[in-house]
């Protein structure tokens, strides 16, 4: 980077359903793990009428659903007699049960499956799998990746786009389709919306636009076909850190940043553009010290005295998919997630108020990990398909942490690696199929981590399961992120590299790995 521009990591450097498959065998497709599972059908419960007498409701699934039996009938918790008195409760469970042919259904809970196999069978190609971040300067020629986003078409099947920001504010959007050993690497689009590094990378829904915010307490809209800034966000007082779309309301997203604010955006509203161009915008909500202490009277206290110019942070957003006017936020001073409702409400002066704060996690997760205090979360993702009720939050304890989406209630379990350490720049991503989480890692031989989450709410299964490592550079490995068949990472030396599940090249590094290290590098090499 050139002299005289702000370093963005010196900015930081104080702060720190769907029917379960066979288990995997010789014969068993990886691809029918990676894609995407079908929602959950919405079975409508019998009436009393239909079935004849009065019923009582019991609850028998993690779901939280419900079947009803005659009253001549005991209250039981047995999957077994469940079933038996309602033959339709089978049908509602089928996605977070797993039924044997043949055999007893009388445990209440399914077996645990493992998709580890498959995690472990990752590899990626020395020569087809790396792509290069070119220096935009004279002297210097690769520059760091800090994030990276897959566009929504490439999670679904179609064509890989990966967008990549650099620490120069250039983002390079990149094909990583499978090519040959012998095939050049693929030309690059090239945009430029800042002239500082960009902390986060997000795809709108159509992948026709960029969002990116910077060091530069900017955000900024950029169109993909033309490559032009079609909207610049104002009103950060320090480096933004993270940007969500609105997936219920097209022309609306979120931005966190290191002020403390959560600001709330709104690409049609002229009215709020400012005056240092046609492009600027101003946000239309503001949540300030979002994750500053709460006083007596239920009212965020902002820092005073010599604390006021640390805010806390905040490091991560997710809209809610059960409620379009909800918003969560997660901090960098602890593991508590925080709800906000984003529905305007006027007072009598017609003054626009802050979005209420609804609730927050009970509990604070990275406590029982720590030496008795707390720790902050540096990136929160949600999940799909059976992970679809939760959010994960990766900690600056080097660890995972699952909660609820509902009432962000954290589990007691948690998720890491022996050799996993994390920082304020490493990014945590989920897999369309839900299954799977990968993140980043820092050390001078920096690793990225994937871990099977499928049977996150089961407390013995999470237990019982460990990271798989993926070692390919030096460095710290930043930005992770997962298309449909494949998970691409971000190192400091300025290489992006891919990783496919291939278990017969995976076997043949494992068997002649002084060989095919050369040309390879695999899971767990």
């Amino acid at each position: 980077m050139s002299s005289g521009k702000l370093n963005p990591r010196g900015a930081f450097a104080e702060r720190t359903n769907l029917q379960i498959p066979e288990p995997l065998n010789a014969s068993s497709s990886i691809k029918s793990w990676l894609t995407t599972g079908p929602k959950r059908a919405q079975c409508k419960r019998p009436s009393n009428e239909s079935r004849g007498g009065d019923r009582k409701r019991v609850k028998i699934s993690s779901d939280d659903q419900e079947v009803t039996i005659s009253s001549d009938e005991y209250e039981s918790d047995n999957e077994a007699e469940m079933q038996h008195a309602d033959p339709q409760y089978r049908a509602r469970t089928a996605p977070w049960k797993l039924y044997t042919r043949g055999q007893s259904t009388s445990t209440s809970r399914r077996p645990f499956v493992s998709t580890q196999p498959i995690l472990q069978s990752f590899v990626s190609s020395n020569k087809s799998d790396i792509f290069r971040c070119h220096s935009i300067l004279d002297g210097s020629f690769l520059t760091p990746p800090y994030a990276c986003s897959y566009s929504h078409s490439a999670r679904s099947g179609g064509p890989p786009l990966l967008a990549v920001a650099t620490e120069q504010g250039t983002v390079y959007v990149v094909n990583t389709s499978k090519r040959k050993d012998w095939d050049p690497e693929p030309v690059h689009t090239l945009l430029q919306p800042h002239d500082n590094g960009i902390f986060d990378v997000k795809w709108n829904d159509s992948d026709t636009l960029l969002a990116t915010v910077s060091g530069d307490r900017l955000g900024r809209i950029s169109d993909f076909e033309t490559r032009y800034t079609v909207g610049t966000l104002r009103g950060h007082q320090g480096t933004v850190k993270c940007i969500s779309w609105d997936p219920a309301h097209r022309s609306l997203l979120s931005t966190g940043a290191r002020d403390g604010q959560v600001c709330i955006w709104d690409l049609r509203v002229a009215e709020n553009r400012a005056a240092e161009g046609p492009s600027g915008l101003s946000p239309v909500l503001t949540i300030s010290a979002a994750h500053e202490d709460v006083g007596l009277n239920g009212r965020r206290k902002p820092p005073k005295g010599k604390h006021t110019s640390v805010p806390k942070s905040v490091t991560g957003l997710i809209y809610s998919d059960a409620n379009p006017h909800q918003l969560m936020s997660s901090g960098s001073s602890d593991g508590i997630l925080r709800c906000w409702d984003l529905r305007l409400a006027k007072s009598r002066s017609t003054k626009v108020k802050e979005p209420s704060y609804l609730f927050s996690s009970p509990l604070d997760p990275t406590v029982g990990h720590t030496s008795g205090r707390p720790r902050g979360i540096i990136s929160v993702v949600d999940g799909t398909g059976p992970t679809a009720s939760l959010i994960f939050a990766l900690g600056a304890d080097s660890r995972i942490h699952t909660y609820t989406r509902d009432s962000l209630t954290a589990f007691g379990t948690s998720y890491t690696h022996e050799n996993m350490q994390t920082n304020f720049y490493i990014k945590l991503a989920a897999s369309p199929c839900g299954r799977w989480l990968a993140t980043g890692g820092s050390g001078i031989s920096g690793s990225s981590f994937m871990f099977d989450v499928s049977n996150a709410t089961r407390a013995s299964a999470c237990s019982a399961e460990t990271g798989v490592e993926l070692k390919g550079h030096t460095g710290d490995a930043g930005g992770v992120d997962w298309a449909h068949d494949m998970l691409s990472t971000c190192w400091d030396d300025g290489m992006v590299r891919v990783w496919r599940p291939d278990t017969e090249t995976h076997k043949k590094c494992v068997d002649r790995h002084e060989e095919q290290q050369w040309d390879w590098c695999w899971a767990g090499m």
